[in-house]
């Protein structure tokens, strides 16, 4: 019976495979690129740039040293004159540089899909989360852990609902209950908050890396975004839609802070006394 060997060359791509992944493996276990963790968003986002990060530096270690390796082993000769091999096809070859990008792919697709869905998905907007008569039974929520929920299980916090308001060059931020108008966003840490965003003029977005949530705000078409806020501090609010000559000064600042610290800022600043938070 005759035995089967794998050829040299096979043994060898099936180590420097196995070495890739365990360094690619090792490469997001110990080098964090990502800012502070700061809403309960974060880590859903964070699985997906993890899994995105390790296929990169396959791919990205994978491709260099074929490259450099080509360039050593093929590289013209002194007084070499002749042409290289004529090579015109090789079939399994091409049957795997297409199969392996395809499935990896297919695979990120899934998986991209997957996040975005546990991350609320496009789902239909609640009109009992702001009471507004703007908000169609169409319009869709985007990017939102969770969605703007029809009624609140027993014990569960209300959500902190707010009005975003966006123009060229700023943020604006309305806190309804309170009639409270701020040009910076304060939130409670550990609570739901529900924006209902627009745009006076062109297309911006809002965008605050600590959260990881980034939501284009676009004029005539209120979106609304959910999340809740995990840790303490001040973080940037940036635009990140080209939004004209001064889009780059366009950035506000959310304040995440304690619940009682949150609560005397609003009766601090309410139009309405004593209202219920």
């Amino acid at each position: 019976m005759r035995s089967f060997v794998l050829p040299l060359t096979a043994i060898y791509t099936i180590l420097i495979s196995l070495a890739l992944i365990l360094g690619g493996i090792w490469a997001e276990d110990n080098l964090n690129l990502l800012p502070v963790v700061a809403s309960s968003n974060a880590p859903i986002y964070d699985e997906l740039f993890r899994v995105l990060f390790v296929i990169g530096i396959i791919l990205f270690v994978g491709m260099t040293a074929l490259v450099i390796y080509s360039l050593i082993t093929f590289r013209k000769r002194p007084g070499q004159t002749s042409d290289g091999i004529a090579i015109e096809d090789n079939l399994p070859l091409e049957i795997f540089w297409t199969a392996v990008p395809a499935i990896v792919v297919l695979f990120v697709g899934l998986y991209s899909y997957d996040i975005y869905e546990r991350m609320g998905g496009m789902q239909l907007a609640s009109n009992n989360s702001h009471d507004h008569s703007l908000m169609m039974k169409d319009e869709r929520i985007w990017g939102g852990i969770g969605t703007a929920q029809e009624e609140n299980p027993e014990g569960a916090l209300s959500p902190v609902n707010v009005e975003v308001t966006a123009m060229q060059f700023a943020f604006l931020f309305n806190y309804p209950k309170g009639e409270i108008i701020s040009g910076e966003l304060h939130v409670p840490a550990g609570r739901p908050v529900s924006m209902k965003m627009d745009s006076k003029d062109v297309i911006h977005a809002f965008w605050v890396p600590e959260f990881r949530l980034k939501q284009d705000i676009i004029p005539g078409q209120p979106t609304i975004l959910n999340f809740t806020p995990t840790k303490i501090g001040r973080y940037p609010i940036i635009c990140a839609e080209l939004c004209g000559p001064y889009h780059g000064g366009m950035r506000s600042t959310v304040v995440v802070e304690e619940p009682e610290e949150y609560e005397s800022w609003f009766n601090k600043n309410s139009k309405i006394p004593e209202v219920a938070l």
